[in-house]
């Protein structure tokens, strides 16, 4: 499937079942947020995620948790190995405060809550989002957050394993900041077990 520029869709997936997440055309963000089924509740969480990682930058071979520490996602693998865990998404509020933009766009948070709304998973619930490719530099004397070009090229994916039924509501960024100034598509596969 494939998710227009400044959208979001969500698709449900069993436990094994695959979801890779493919940047087409190079330097697109795709923030992504998963809930537990039937229990909405749970959610997928950077803080546990990075806690037991022990790292920021998250990649092939490591678990994704969710804020209850059950594992959500094994990432399998990995073509571009860059991604952030620590922003959340972006919003009307991210545009007004950071860009100074005055018309009302819903972001990758208003996206997500539309692709979500079968779910009744409102605009509280969006957690900090998976959001791959998504290149976010930390510098390590004032911890000042730099958000740079995605390091994604044409082709690039990652591929998650389901390790619990889940919903997972994916977008292609809304941000500029994020994919270099530029808006363009996220292809997404589901591979049933």
């Amino acid at each position: 499937m494939r998710i227009p520029p400044c959208s979001a869709q969500s698709v449900e997936l069993g436990t094994g079942d695959e979801l890779v997440i493919i940047d087409p055309e190079g330097q697109q963000v795709s923030d992504v947020v998963a809930f537990a089924l039937p229990d909405c509740v749970e959610y997928l969480s950077s803080g546990r995620s990075l806690d037991y990682a022990a790292r920021l930058w998250l990649t092939t071979g490591d678990i994704l948790y969710s804020n209850r520490s059950r594992p959500m996602f094994t990432i399998m693998e990995d073509t571009c190995g860059r991604h952030d865990f620590t922003l959340t998404p972006c919003s009307k509020d991210t545009f007004r405060i950071i860009y100074g933009e005055s018309e009302e766009r819903p972001g990758c948070e208003g996206n997500l809550v539309a692709a979500l709304a079968p779910y009744d998973i409102g605009v509280d619930r969006i957690p900090v989002a998976f959001n791959v490719f998504m290149h976010v530099a930390i510098d390590a004397t004032t911890g000042e957050l730099q958000v740079l070009p995605p390091l994604s090229e044409a082709g690039d994916f990652v591929r998650l394993r389901a390790q619990m039924p889940l919903v997972v509501a994916i977008t292609a960024c809304s941000a500029g900041q994020s994919n270099n100034f530029c808006f363009k598509p996220i292809d997404v596969q589901v591979v049933r077990c």
